[in-house]
């Protein structure tokens, strides 16, 4: 099976969740991205033990701290699924595609741009 998610789905890779970090979610959107999400394990079912609930912490203070400068939290997700979820990944990509044209552009503009 085939599966397709929108084309302005940008997919890193890293062996683990837990190497996300705070500052990888703030610069997506510094950087002009109008929305990030963190696909991670299932709960309790991390190889790493615990790094899908420390992405999910990063996450939530990443959210937070976004709702204290004005913009808004659901710009950024934590999703958990398994590997086996392909399906479940295509719908997550086109509901958070979805979720993003409603909010519009993101209010944060990178001013280093040449």
């Amino acid at each position: 099976m085939r599966l397709s998610y929108p084309a302005d789905i940008k997919v890193i890779q890293l062996p683990c969740t837990g190497r996300v970090d705070i500052l990888h979610l703030l610069n997506a959107i510094e950087d002009g991205a109008d929305g990030v999400y963190v696909a991670g394990c299932l709960e309790g079912e991390c190889h790493y033990i615990e790094g899908n609930l420390k992405a999910r912490k990063k996450v939530e203070y990443v959210k937070k701290t976004l709702a204290e400068l004005g913009i808004e939290p659901e710009r950024v997700e934590m999703y958990n699924l398994s590997s086996a979820q392909g399906a479940r990944f295509a719908q997550i990509a086109n509901e958070m595609v979805d979720k993003i044209k409603e909010l519009g552009p993101t209010p944060v503009k990178n001013n280093h741009a040449a």
